[in-house]
């Protein structure tokens, strides 16, 4: 198997160099001064019907073929959104054992959206993409901007968080950054899988308008600002219909409404009906009889539904040719983008420049939640011994929760990059306090599970308070990790509290020493019922190979933090509208959206229902004042421009980034709206007593809602208020304008 693997792959390489097949000598399509429609006509011309129904499927898990004798190549397809993924066997998930395919893992995408900064999603995206193109990947399998409904998707990590304003204007950096290399992004998963629970057959049941307001705009901003060649459909269905062939999503809106000119891809195993792949907007069929996990049937690939099924429909005349030639265009179109653009840059992989690049973005997204008493940054010259407390300290977070599961240059521990950063300059003691169960690794062939021991939950405890009260500082790293049930693909949350009595033990470490500081390794909303007992919390996320240093810049004072929540952390679940109003994880077949457009704030907003922390909210190691809220005119006609525009200064001592938020509220409607709703953000660096002007453009856009009634998106006339904002609640000032 390995043997065929080297063969095919050096095959593909090999057609990346112009051919010289006397049939093809003096081609259009291999002529790249001519464009790449009248290319695309010339290619599709020459195929046979074989040739063009098989690159409608995959011919391995990451790969489908190209027309060898007309030079066309295979299309390579990596996961995903946070690193590009080890090389696996032809036929088999299990890594195949390189030496030279170890990454660097980036940030998940909730540390990413917590950055509230474009320039760091375009640098992530051209670092990212670097690496794939490297690889000779020329499709990856990410970002993912699904909604965070729900605290308990295992998937949000993967994700942009709870706001199509801001999922939106973080995916469209990412995905130009990536296409800079000539590989494309694969946006997913579209639409509405925001659950792993029965996410292979759930059928959503959701308004028009909460679908297109909440659900749909980070995907339309990622084709027609960020011209995404490759949206990757979901598992779920939505109107009775896979989302992998769906008339509604893929049809009627992806291609027809928004112009996507890119292929559709579907996620691995998404596809179930031969007819309705034909017809319903899928090109490229992956990973059918597997769950993308562990399930998987071996050399299935000519059964496939677009495969021979679709072959015998097109011989038999039942489908025109007419059918192949559509999805065909469109996956030569992605080939011309990327493996046959002579031009596109060569790459680079495992470098120091994407781990650094890894660590700033990291640095920009920990969110600093609370600092009572001022115990952060931690002043070494006051502090001579550190207790680390937390299984998190030390566990490798960039290997499991599915396929974002990373093989990696390294990954530095936060308590590695503490001894890195401290040095002799204080005493750090360690101590696991609580431990997970031990789990098989993950993509390793004939892994087995480890030999479960018994967990000494209050001897660990013990242990940790008996360092704790030692220490003049105590740095406790918990959270979640990407065991099944925890972060991780394939399965939801069973639980909004912490794992492994973590609550108890943080409980009795701030007993034991009051300078506690709780850092979180999370990519989701964890309950907090020890919040007011401790003085510090930070959210680190899960923030790839330099997570550890990143981390330690932070608690120690060399990077002043800056992130955002990208998400509301709610108090308890039942603050949460998706639970709220009792519909997830719905039935096992069916869910309906009840809360309709009210998802995160804007529940929140609408019930009075006071967050732990904000959407929007993070603390500084400096201060921020916010002066009078101005606007240009009082007045917007349909057509023009306002600006709003405020002064911010540093206050503090020391300079620091403020993420300064615009909200804009419809003060009479004829649909029920949202309190308030995000139009736009920016991030200023302020030195220590610097003052700076920030300023936001609003048109008649800002102030649509989408009328289902009329499927239309619909400004009316009347009073708004711009509101500018620390967070959704923390709001500095407001004025009033009216649209004519």
């Amino acid at each position: 198997m390995m043997i065929r693997f080297k063969q095919l792959m050096v095959l593909s390489l090999s057609l990346l160099t112009a051919p010289s097949f006397s049939q093809s000598k003096g081609a259009v399509y291999l002529d790249d001064k001519k464009p790449i429609e009248e290319r695309i006509e010339d290619a599709l011309s020459r195929m046979t019907l074989e040739e063009k129904v098989a690159m409608c499927h995959a011919q391995s898990k990451f790969s489908s073929p190209g027309v060898p004798r007309l030079g066309i190549p295979e299309v390579w397809a990596s996961d995903g959104p946070h690193g590009i993924r080890a090389e696996v066997y032809w036929d088999e998930w299990n890594t195949a054992g390189w030496t030279n395919d170890s990454c660097i893992a980036f940030p998940a995408l909730t540390c990413l959206a917590a950055t509230w900064n474009p320039e760091m999603s375009a640098l992530y995206g051209k670092s990212i993409g670097e690496e794939a193109r490297y690889r000779n990947k020329n499709m990856l399998l990410g970002p993912g901007v699904n909604i965070y409904r729900t605290p308990l998707n295992g998937r949000n990590f993967e994700y942009m968080g709870e706001d199509p304003y801001l999922a939106s204007t973080m995916v469209v950096p990412y995905v130009q950054g990536v296409q800079s290399n000539g590989v494309a992004a694969c946006v997913k998963h579209f639409a509405l899988n925001n659950q792993e629970v029965d996410r292979d057959h759930i059928n959503v049941n959701v308004s028009d308008r909460a679908l297109y307001e909440i659900y749909l705009p980070a995907f339309k901003a990622a084709v027609q600002k960020g011209g995404s060649w490759a949206i990757m459909g979901s598992y779920n269905k939505y109107k009775g219909q896979h989302c992998c062939h769906n008339q509604y999503l893929l049809n009627d809106i992806l291609r027809k409404e928004w112009g996507f000119d890119g292929v559709v891809v579907s996620d691995w195993g998404g596809v179930h009906d031969t007819k309705q792949a034909i017809y319903n907007g899928l090109d490229m069929e992956f990973g059918t009889w597997t769950n993308g996990l562990n399930w998987s049937a071996s050399n299935a690939y000519d059964n496939y539904y677009l495969a021979i099924p679709f072959l015998k429909q097109l011989r038999s005349g039942e489908v025109k040719e007419e059918e192949v030639n559509k999805k065909v265009r469109n996956i030569l179109r992605l080939i011309f983008r990327t493996t046959m653009n002579k031009n596109r840059p060569y790459g680079s992989f495992g470098t120091e420049e994407h781990a650094l690049a890894g660590r700033k973005i990291a640095q920009e997204g920990i969110v600093l939640l609370q600092n009572n008493k001022n115990v952060l940054p931690i002043e070494l010259s006051k502090v001579k011994k550190i207790a680390v407390i937390g299984e998190n300290a030390v566990k490798k977070m960039t290997i499991g929760g599915g396929s974002s599961s990373l093989k990696v240059k390294y990954e530095q521990s936060p308590l590695a990059g503490l001894k890195e950063r401290v040095g002799s300059q204080a005493e750090i003691i360690y101590a696991p306090g609580y431990e997970s169960p031990a789990v098989a690794e993950q993509d390793v062939r004939n892994a087995k599970k480890p030999e479960q021991k018994i967990i000494d939950v209050e001897g660990l405890r013990n242990e940790a308070v008996s360092a704790a009260k030692k220490a003049d500082v105590v740095l406790f790293f918990g959270g979640l990790n990407k065991n099944e049930y925890q972060d991780c693909e394939g399965s939801d949350r069973k639980e909004y509290g912490l794992p492994y009595a973590q609550d108890e033990l943080i409980q009795a470490l701030a007993k034991a020493n009051p300078n506690l500081v709780v850092v979180l390794i999370t990519g989701n909303a964890v309950a907090m019922p020890w919040a007011k007992d401790v003085p510090a919390i930070v959210e680190g996320w899960y923030s790839g190979t330099e997570a550890g240093n990143a981390l330690a810049s932070v608690l120690m004072g060399d990077v002043n933090p800056s992130g955002k929540l990208p998400f509301t952390i709610p108090v308890s679940l039942k603050d949460n509208s998706a639970i709220a109003l009792g519909e997830y994880p719905g039935n096992g077949k069916e869910q309906t959206y009840n809360e309709g457009i009210f998802v995160g704030y804007r529940w929140s907003d609408k019930q009075k229902i006071k967050p732990l922390f904000s959407f929007g909210h993070g603390l500084s190691y400096t201060s921020f004042a916010y002066g009078k809220v101005n606007i240009d005119k009082p007045k917007l006609a349909a057509n023009d421009q306002l600006t709003v525009s405020v002064k911010v200064k540093n206050t503090g001592k020391r300079s620091g980034y403020e993420v300064v938020q615009l909200y804009i509220s419809d003060l009479k409607s004829s649909l029920p709206r949202p309190i308030k709703e995000l139009k736009g953000f920016k991030k200023v660096l302020l030195n220590a007593g610097e003052e700076q002007v920030v300023s936001f453009t609003i048109d008649k856009e800002a102030l649509q809602f989408f009328d289902d009634s009329k499927h239309e998106w619909v400004a009316e006339p009347g009073k708004f208020e711009a509101l500018i904002g620390a967070s959704s609640t923390d709001i500095r000032g407001k004025v009033t304008f009216e649209l004519q």
